[in-house]
Parts: structure tokens; C-alpha cells; sequence
């Protein structure tokens, strides 16, 4: 290979010119290219994580523990990161919360995988020590992330990071009482912040709805921490006993008025304790944390086209831009799916869209493009979208 002959230099040191050289040589990629490689998760990568373990919690729940890259910030308990997995290769990006320790070591017990071959050790051990982290996934019906990562991830994978990110955490000067409501998935960030805070909490309720004992997402670990006083545990079995309703609140937490609470499950759940606790006058002490935007119900819908995708297709007033453009195949921007991040913005061209939140029309018309956010948004009309 013939190297192309520098121009002379006339300042900026070896380093420069060494530099410049080596973006020559490697054209068109550039020399980070090459070093992301070999070193993945260096100084000044973009962030990136490379699971380490991957332990079964349920039969469709895992925790992956991560190792990420040097620019990790850290976390605070509650909080939730953003991930970004290669599925059939396309980059999907979703958001987790955190349930790993931010101080000191924990140790979960040992549940077998279902699948034949174990993809991981008897335990998961994660610590701000050691500077690995741990998300804990369930798998959605039909969900593309969520189904790959309890079923196919592996020990070495690589995967991309933002930083962490959400205010659903306590207050460093923690209330004298608190309660945790929760269901399915909803304990991720809750199982955050007791096993974080457990030690300076002085009287904890949690109330948690699965829909049987084997299903509680770290049930052994709640039930543990119940034998030994550390936290009143409530546990509803839907299959046998229904779902918590408002009407059960005062039976199984009596004193519930009385507790700050951190609220995290089901959309339903969510509403009816907003409402609930709007009614009797103490909504300043509920705390929510929603992992899909409450979604109103809306008609309409019509011809959207993504333009430079070059594809066009019917869709309805419900469903969001986001869910109608992957469907299709559109390789579509995204983040937490619910409103919060700006990870699915893209430029609505012309056109007429609905928040699917909160039921306002957006509308645009060329050549004044404005921005929406895919996940939240439906078709109320005819709409062009710049991607």
C-alpha cells in the first residue's frame, strides 16, 4: 500500500502529526473506529456497556449484569439508563431501570435458567466497587428488545449507554414512612432503592401485585428482607385473589395516608392511585413512576409517509408514529417509548398529528417542518414525516 505524502507541517507537535497521518491511512473509517475494536469500553468511546452475567429472576424476568464503559457517570437509586441492542441488525434503544447497588455489594439467590444451558452463575454480584451495573428486564408480549434480552442474551454481548436519568428516587433525608406500590415489572426500581437505602429506612410497607408467588420479580430477596423486619411485605396473587384495587388499600396498608409513596406498575394501578390519592388530599405524597404514557382513546388516523424512507401506509388515531413506522420496517429513532427522553423526535413535514397523552393536535405545513415525538404521537390526518 502506498501512504499519501503529508503536506509540511508547520506547527502542532508529533502527536498532531501522527494523528493526521493515521486518519489518512485508515480513510474512510477513522483511527477510533479501529480502537472501539480492541477497547470498546475506553475513555472517550461512545458509551457502551458488555454484559457479564445474565441471571434468572422469574421465568420471564432476567437481571443483566453490565460492565460499562469509563464515561459512566453513576446512577442514583430509582433511576432508569437507556440502552441501545442490536436486534436482526437494527439498533433498538429502550429504557431499564437500575437495580444494582450504588455503595456496596449484594448478592441475590440462585434461581436455575429454564433454557438447558445456564448463561450465567449461581448469583449476580454488582457493586460501585467493582463499577459494573445491572438492569432487570421482563419480557413483553410481542416486545422485540424485552423478548431478545430474557431469551437470547449472552454473557459478552456488547451494548450501547446513555447515562442514567429519572427523578422516581428518595430524598436524601428519606421520610419516616414510607410505601412502596407496585406490580410486575413496576418493583424494578423500588428493588433500587431498598437495596441501596434499606439500611436508613425506619418503616417500609411494600405492597406488590404478581400474578402468583413464583412470578414476584426478586421474591426470595422481599420475603428475606420481611423475615427479618427490614420491610412489611403485602404480596397480592392476581390469579387467586384479583387485582389491588383502592377500595383494598385501607385493609392491607391502614395506615397508607399517613406514608410518603413511591407508585410504579401498570398504567390502571397508576391512574387509580393518582385519583385516589387526588381525592382524599394527599396527592403531594404519591410519587409515580410510568413506564407507558397514559394513552387517551382517539379516532381519526390517516395516510402517514416517511419520506425519505420512501414508504407510505394507513394507520389509525391510536396508534403511536413509532409502533406504525417500525411495523412497517421504517428504522425509526427511539428511546423510553413513553414521552419522557426526546430519543424518537423526528420533523413532521406536513400534516396533522394527535398527543396520544393528552389528545392536542400538532400540525405543520411546508416548508416549516416541526418537531414531534413519535412514541406519543398518532395520525389525525394525512402526515409526512422526515425520515
Amino acid at each position: 500500500m502506498t501512504l499519501p505524502v503529508l503536506a509540511p507541517w508547520s506547527g502542532g507537535g508529533i502527536t498532531q502529526r501522527a494523528r493526521r497521518l493515521a486518519e489518512l491511512v485508515t480513510t474512510p473509517l477513522l483511527p477510533a473506529d479501529y480502537l472501539d475494536l480492541f477497547s470498546p469500553l475506553r475513555t472517550g468511546a461512545d458509551l457502551r456497556g458488555r454484559i457479564l452475567q445474565v441471571h434468572s429472576e422469574t421465568r420471564d424476568a432476567v437481571t443483566l449484569l453490565i460492565r460499562p464503559g469509563r464515561g459512566w457517570r453513576g446512577h442514583r437509586p430509582g433511576q432508569y439508563v437507556r440502552i441501545g441492542v442490536e436486534v436482526d441488525g437494527v439498533r433498538n434503544w429502550r429504557s431499564y431501570s437500575l437495580t444494582s447497588l450504588t455503595s456496596q455489594a449484594w448478592q441475590t439467590p440462585a434461581t436455575p435458567h429454564t433454557p438447558a444451558t445456564p448463561r450465567t452463575s449461581p448469583a449476580v454480584r454488582t457493586s460501585a466497587r467493582d463499577g459494573n451495573i445491572s438492569i432487570t428486564v421482563t419480557a413483553i408480549p410481542g416486545g422485540k428488545v424485552s423478548q431478545h434480552l430474557v431469551h437470547h442474551a449472552t454473557p459478552g454481548t456488547m451494548i450501547m449507554l446513555d447515562q442514567a436519568a429519572g427523578d422516581f428516587t428518595l430524598p436524601p433525608d428519606p421520610p419516616a414512612k414510607i410505601l412502596f406500590l407496585t406490580a410486575g415489572s413496576g418493583i424494578t426500581p423500588v428493588m433500587g432503592m431498598l437495596r441501596n437505602a434499606i439500611d436508613s429506612l425506619d418503616d417500609v410497607a411494600v405492597l406488590h401485585s404478581a400474578p402468583n408467588s413464583a412470578d414476584v420479580i426478586f421474591g426470595a430477596e422481599l420475603r428475606a428482607l420481611a423475615a427479618r423486619g427490614a420491610i412489611q411485605l403485602i404480596e397480592r396473587h392476581t390469579d387467586a385473589g384479583g387485582r389491588v384495587t383502592m377500595d383494598d388499600l385501607a385493609a392491607l396498608v391502614p395506615d397508607w395516608a399517613q406514608r410518603q409513596t413511591w407508585a410504579c406498575g401498570p398504567a390502571g394501578l397508576l391512574d387509580a392511585a393518582e385519583k385516589h390519592w387526588g381525592a382524599t388530599g394527599v396527592a403531594d405524597q404519591l410519587h409515580t413512576e410510568r413506564f407507558r404514557p397514559t394513552v387517551l382513546a382517539t379516532g381519526e388516523g390517516g395516510t402517514v409517509t416517511f419520506v425519505r424512507s420512501g414508504v407510505t401506509l394507513e394507520s389509525d388515531g391510536a396508534t403511536p408514529l413509532l409502533d406504525a413506522g417500525e411495523e412497517a420496517g421504517v428504522l425509526m429513532p427511539s428511546g423510553c417509548r413513553m414521552g419522557i427522553c426526546f430519543g424518537c423526535v423526528v420533523p413532521l413535514r406536513q400534516g396533522a398529528v394527535r398527543d396520544l397523552r393528552n389528545g392536542e393536535i400538532t400540525t405543520a405545513a411546508s416548508p416549516d417542518p416541526v418537531l414531534i415525538q413519535t412514541c406519543v404521537s398518532a395520525a389525525a390526518g394525512t402526515c409526512d414525516l422526515d425520515l
